[in-house]
């Protein structure tokens, strides 16, 4: 099935991706509930009602929305939400429990990653995930962290003190007062945990291989590792191209 547009339906935003011949040509980053927005976005694409839409990601709330707003239109309307969707090996010990998204962006980095050799894949929204292909294509699980946003959320909510604060950019230390020094220790806490946990994984599976950093943030955090990587904003979306193309049941 060719879709017109694919839906990553994240736990605080959703992402619109426009579908090409051959890739995700447009992006747009949308409300998780507002329909008046998503009528905004169609006019702007110039969707016809009928266009042929899949939807995956980790909310199922927020998509099951958007899936009934999407009928009503008119529209043909597929979902991924199992792993067995997906046209990858999952060798991991409870494959049916791995977050979709991360298998999506698995699917789109096999046509990135070299043959014979192992892709490095980070994610970095809400949660910053960390995981692995092999040499032959198979994913092999990773790590899950917070990140920029939720930890800052949980330094707010958790202390008496500390305010909400935005990480937008990078900040070094020292920070000379609560807000910069906030921000100095939220940035560098999720960069260092993203770097410890890829040396560790390259320790397993060696250094040879391709870096693929996705999400919502990886302008704000790709730039700054230690080793080349290939910032790609639409991977989980190309995910979902991918795997809806291979796909063989009919879309409802």
């Amino acid at each position: 099935m060719k879709p017109a547009v694919v839906v990553d339906v994240g736990n605080t935003r959703i992402k619109w991706g426009r579908c090409g011949a051959d890739r995700i040509e447009e992006i747009a980053p949308l409300p998780a509930d507002d329909p008046v927005s998503w009528q905004r976005q169609c006019e702007a694409w110039r969707l016809p009602a009928d266009a042929c839409w899949v939807l995956s990601g980790v909310h199922p709330s927020h998509r099951d929305r958007l899936r009934q707003w999407l009928l009503e239109r008119g529209s043909c309307v597929g979902e991924i939400n199992s792993y067995r969707q997906v046209p990858i090996e999952v060798a991991v010990d409870f494959p049916e429990k791995v977050g979709i998204d991360r298998l999506l962006n698995a699917a789109a980095a096999q046509s990135r990653r070299p043959a014979g050799k192992v892709a490095f894949l980070v994610d970095a929204g809400s949660a910053v995930t960390v995981d692995v292909l092999d040499e032959a294509g198979r994913f092999r699980g990773g790590a899950i962290m917070p990140g920029l946003r939720l930890m800052a959320d949980t330094l707010h909510r958790m202390t008496a003190m500390l305010p909400l604060v935005g990480v937008t950019e990078r900040f070094d230390p020292p920070g000379r007062s609560t807000i910069p020094a906030m921000q100095a220790g939220i940035f560098h806490a999720v960069l260092g945990g993203i770097e410890s946990l890829l040396r560790s994984t390259r320790t397993l599976f060696g250094d040879e291989g391709i870096l693929l950093f996705g999400g919502g943030d990886a302008a704000i955090l790709a730039p700054h590792l230690s080793s080349p990587t290939v910032i790609w904003p639409e991977m989980t979306l190309e995910g979902i191209r991918r795997t809806a193309l291979a796909m063989a049941e009919p879309m409802a």
